[in-house]
């Protein structure tokens, strides 16, 4: 099931054209990018390859998924010790199935909050923007690093 107006389903029809690290994993059930925020270095979104706006509707896929977004969070976990890694499943913006795991440093200076209000700097200002989407290390090694965990724990 895909939706012709989903920006989610559109990206999944032309994964071929996606720069290479922005792909991180292409589980059954879902396929793992890497985020946009690399402030929070390993940050990644899982996105259902079926359209469905909420978990009830999954019906037998929904335990793989979510075995899926726990794979993906250990390797994460393991890529990069996070002190916490947070998971959000919202989809107010977009109705389709993903996960947001945002890994979280004690050196942040806002740590106890949602790292959306963090985000939100990044409408107003093009400097935090930039802050916010440069990670300690390039793109293609941050993928690289989490597909080589990725290969570890499923083999």
């Amino acid at each position: 099931m895909t939706s012709t107006t989903c920006p989610f389903c559109q990206k999944l029809q032309n994964l071929a054209a996606l720069p290479p690290e922005d792909i991180v994993w292409e589980f059954e059930n879902s396929v793992a990018f890497l985020g946009p925020w690399q402030y929070y270095t390993g940050y990644c979104v899982l996105i259902s390859k079926t359209h469905h706006s909420e978990l009830s509707q999954l019906g037998p896929r929904r335990s793989a998924f979510l075995d899926e977004m726990a794979t993906l969070a250990e390797a994460v976990e393991k890529a990069y010790q996070p002190h916490k890694l947070n998971y959000e499943l919202l989809g107010n913006q977009v109705p389709h199935l993903h996960w947001h795991l945002f890994p979280r440093s004690l050196q942040e200076p806002d740590r106890l909050r949602a790292a959306w209000f963090e985000l939100e700097k990044a409408d107003r200002s093009p400097e935090e923007k930039r802050r916010l989407e440069t990670g300690t290390h390039s793109r293609a090694e941050i993928s690289q690093r989490l597909k080589n965990q990725l290969k570890l724990i499923l083999s």
